[in-house]
């Protein structure tokens, strides 16, 4: 797990939309994709519920949520 990726679950996490978190991240959305389950295979669990509509977060992802947000904070 790296900072990046918890960056841009954060992103994803605020915004709603792995799309319209890629256009604020200034990337692609496929990168982002493939970061946001890279994580979620690193952890084993799964994050985010995604459907047509957009994500929302399981209680994993609410948890890491949270933790992450502290990290970012202390890092910067």
């Amino acid at each position: 797990m790296t900072f990046r990726q918890l960056d841009y679950f954060l992103m994803v996490a605020n915004v709603g939309q792995i799309t319209a978190a890629a256009k604020q991240l200034h990337m692609a959305q496929p990168p982002l994709s493939y970061q946001l389950k890279q994580l979620e295979s690193e952890l084993g669990v799964q994050l985010l519920r995604r459907a047509a509509s957009g994500v929302s977060l399981t209680p994993a992802g609410e948890r890491l949520r949270d933790y992450a947000q502290q990290l970012i904070d202390l890092r910067d």
